[in-house]
Parts: structure tokens; sequence; C-alpha cells
């Protein structure tokens, strides 16, 4: 049974794969049970009525009539859902809530229609082509959703990135971490941690499922006859993304725009757009197959390209018509992970975004390979790109140049954090975290000493306040 701390819990943490917020029961109740429907067919969740698109509970007054419209509404989903409506007190405000569980006869149809959780939203598959492929898939597109029987959580759960998921989830870093489990639902009806809370969590989750690493090679040449780095990073599936983002970033050209007379915060631009990185990365790690024991994720560079794959094409509710303008994830659970640590945008946008960011940088649209292995190939620039700095200025390690000690690694952070701050003064940690590739503990110690030497000042609350910069007389 759900209490008022679990509602605040989830509250707090925002609608996501696991909860849907309605500020009062909509007229047509319908809605109501299209959510229902979807989170049946994903992990499960959680509908909370009489909370509003900004995680502020406001309580709602839910009458027998429109009580008996809701659960006549979710008695049409076919096979039966055996979901009710609720009511609880929240600090004296009544909150409507329908635990919905992760369905064990899948699909679940509403209207003749498949409705499907993809991270904060749920979709419709409307074609008679799209719901038999879901049919024929269903056993199989939810690895994630397994139970992982082999993983002890006392000894092999990863406390710092759970404590660095707390954070990026806006949860109070106190909340009991079973409670959290059990809101997200990370945990199976026998109480085992699923596949996918593994694969996010585990601090070594490739000794239980092999091949879960991500595997970067850089060649010597535009074929792969010379090796000059083979480095593999498994690890939790949040650090094999920074570790293969740092990686790239020690192999690719960076050039640095200084702005005035040289004195300014430097601006890195990589020849190819450090945010394409991400998407492709995030999105292999995010639907690749998992069932599949003979391959990996792969990074492999090249004088002229980058190309990123990962094990299972196209997942067959997506059409070849439809790339790139629909998503719906292989691995619902762990999607919804990487989109509660604020890594995942506007869902099904990924690849359009990729698109307009190579563009804008003068390079090709990447090519996409949808079958079998979905690869990403990203052309380099057939030229380096010239630093723009003041002659002599020595920039990065990447240019071969040592800037030496701790302090200097130091300060040149806290130059790019000032730099953002400047352009987006209610930029988050978890974001600038996101943005320079270094964990939130390590961005919160920067911030500290920052706002210590009085560099920055907070003004406002955590969640709509802002950064203030010194004022220099």
């Amino acid at each position: 049974m759900i209490t008022p701390d679990d509602i605040k819990l989830l509250v707090a943490s925002g609608e996501g794969l696991n909860a849907e917020f309605k500020v009062s029961v909509p007229s047509k109740v319908k809605e109501i049970s299209e959510e229902v429907c979807a989170f049946a067919n994903a992990a499960g969740g959680v509908v909370l009525i009489g909370v509003d698109d900004k995680n502020e509970i406001k309580g709602v007054i839910v009458d027998n009539s429109k009580r008996s419209a809701i659960q006549n509404s979710i008695g049409e989903i076919t096979p039966a859902i055996h979901c009710t409506l609720t009511m609880v007190e929240v600090d004296g405000k009544s909150v409507g809530v329908i635990e919905v569980p992760s369905g064990a006869n899948k699909p679940y149809v509403l209207s003749g229609a498949i409705y499907v959780r993809i991270g904060p939203n749920s979709q419709k598959l409307t074609t008679a082509e799209q719901m038999r492929d879901f049919f024929q898939q269903s056993g199989k597109i939810y690895f994630d959703e397994g139970g992982c029987k082999e993983f002890d959580p006392t000894k092999d759960l990863d406390l710092e990135l759970l404590s660095d998921f707390k954070y990026a989830a806006r949860l109070n870093e106190s909340t009991p971490d079973n409670q959290i489990f059990r809101n997200l639902k990370l945990l199976n009806e026998d109480n085992f941690f699923k596949n996918g809370a593994v694969l996010f969590f585990a601090k070594q989750p490739e000794q239980i499922f092999e091949k879960a690493i991500v595997r970067c090679i850089a060649f010597k040449g535009k074929d792969k006859r010379f090796i000059v780095d083979d480095k593999s990073f498994g690890g939790t599936l949040h650090s094999q993304y920074t570790k293969t983002i740092q990686w790239l970033k020690e192999k690719i050209n960076i050039s640095y725009d200084i702005e005035g007379q040289g004195s300014g915060p430097r601006k890195e631009i990589w020849e190819i757009p450090e945010t394409v990185f991400k998407e492709a990365i995030i999105n292999s790690l995010s639907h690749r197959d998992y069932y599949d024991k003979g391959a990996t994720t792969m990074v492999e560079l090249y004088d002229d390209r980058v190309e990123i794959s990962n094990p299972g094409g196209l997942v067959s509710a997506i059409k070849p018509a439809d790339f790139g303008k629909r998503s719906h994830s292989r691995n619902p659970l762990i999607f919804g992970l990487f989109a509660r640590m604020q890594l995942v945008e506007q869902v099904g946008s990924g690849i359009m975004r990729m698109n307009d960011l190579m563009k804008e940088a003068g390079l090709p649209t990447p090519e996409y390979t949808t079958e079998g292995m979905f690869t990403i190939n990203l052309q380099r620039k057939s030229e380096t790109v010239e630093e723009r700095s003041k002659p002599g200025d020595k920039l990065g390690d990447k240019l071969g140049d040592k800037l030496g000690d701790k302090q200097k690694e130091k300060e040149k952070t806290k130059e790019k954090i000032i730099e953002i701050l400047t352009v987006n003064n209610q930029v988050t940690i978890p974001e600038l975290a996101g943005m320079l590739n270094i964990t939130y503990k390590g961005i919160q110690y920067h911030i500290t000493a920052m706002k210590k030497d009085g560099t920055i000042v907070r003004v406002g609350s955590r969640k709509t306040g802002h950064w203030k910069m010194k004022v220099e007389k």
C-alpha cells in the first residue's frame, strides 16, 4: 500500500517512466485508463490525481460518480488489470492514487489500441502492424524487466552512483533506498532487483551480464589494420557513458575559442559536437539488445569517422518511415533511469537533434544502419580545426600540453562553470555535471568552493532560484 511519504517522494522526483500526474480528474476519464494501460505494458507505475505539472500537491475531490467512471474505464482494458483508485491524505490534502503493476500478460489493449510508457510519456500504437510486432516482441523487448537473482545489493550496489542519482532526480538524500527502489519499480514481485536496475546501479554488472560493456578502439587510418588504442569500460551504465565521453575527448580534435583579448573563459569546440556523442552513447546504452550475448556496444574511431554501434537494430515497433520521429525503447526501465538523471531530453527527438547539430557544424548528416547492429556513422572534419587562441597559449592535454598540477585543472573547471552560469543562471548542478562530464559530487565540490570565495551566490531555492555572479568593484 502506498504511503504519504511514498507520494511525496514520487512528486519530488517528477513524472517519469513510473509516474503520471493529473491535477484533477479529466473530463474524458479515458485519459486515465490510457495511462494505466501504458504502465501495464511497461514497468508498471502510479497515476497521481491532485498533483500539477510543477510537482506540487494541490489535492482533489473525487466523488462517487467520478470514481465509478474511472473504474469502469479501467475495466475496458483487456486482459483485465486489477487496480483501483484509492484516496490518500498527504499533509491535509487528498490525492487520488492508482497503482498499476507491470502486466504479466502483455500486451494490454484499450479500445483497440496498445499504449506503451516510454520515458515520461505514453505512446499509442495504432496500426495493425505495430500491434502485431508488439505481440511478437513483448516477451523479448523488456529484458530490463526480468528479475536478477545473482545480484546481491548488500555487496554489489554502487552507493556513490545511487547518491548521485538521488541528487540528479531531486530526491532527498535521506530517503530510504528501499523506498526509492520500490517506488521506481526496480524490484520484481519476488523482491529481486530487475535486470535494468542491476545494469544501472551495480558496481560491476558485467560480472553478471558479460557483454554489458563499452569497447572503445582507435585505429590509425581509415580501416581496421592498425589499432592504436583499445579500452573496455564496465561498471554502471552511467560510468560507461562518462568514461566513453572522456575517451573520445582525449582522441578527437578540440579547438578553443577565447573571447575578448584572450583573457576570457575558453570555449571548447569539438570537431564533432559533444552533444552528438552524448546522444549517440545514451541511445546505445538504453536501446541495445542485452539478450545478445555475442556482441557489445562499440565506439570505433578512424581518421575520417567515428562509428558507434550496439547489438539490436531498430525495434520492430518502429518502422523505417518513423525512424527519428518516434521512440520505442527496447529497455524502458533503463531509459527511464537515464531520464531521471536528466540525461535524456525530449523522447524521440535524439536523432533529429544529432542531425541538426552535425549540420550546424558543417558536417554530413550521420549515416544510420538499423538492421542487426544499430550503427551511427559520424564523419570527422577533413582537416584539423586550428586552435583559435593567442600564440603560445597552452590549452588542454588533448593537444599534447601538460598543464601540470591539480590547481590549474581546478581553475579550468571553475572558468567553465562561470562561462555556463553567465549564459544560463538557472542551470542545475546535475546539468552542469552533464555538460562538463564531471560527477555530481565533483560539481558540488567546485560550487561549494566558489560560494565560499564569493565568486557566486545562490538566490532562492534549489528548484526555483538562480545563480548570481560576484560583481567586481
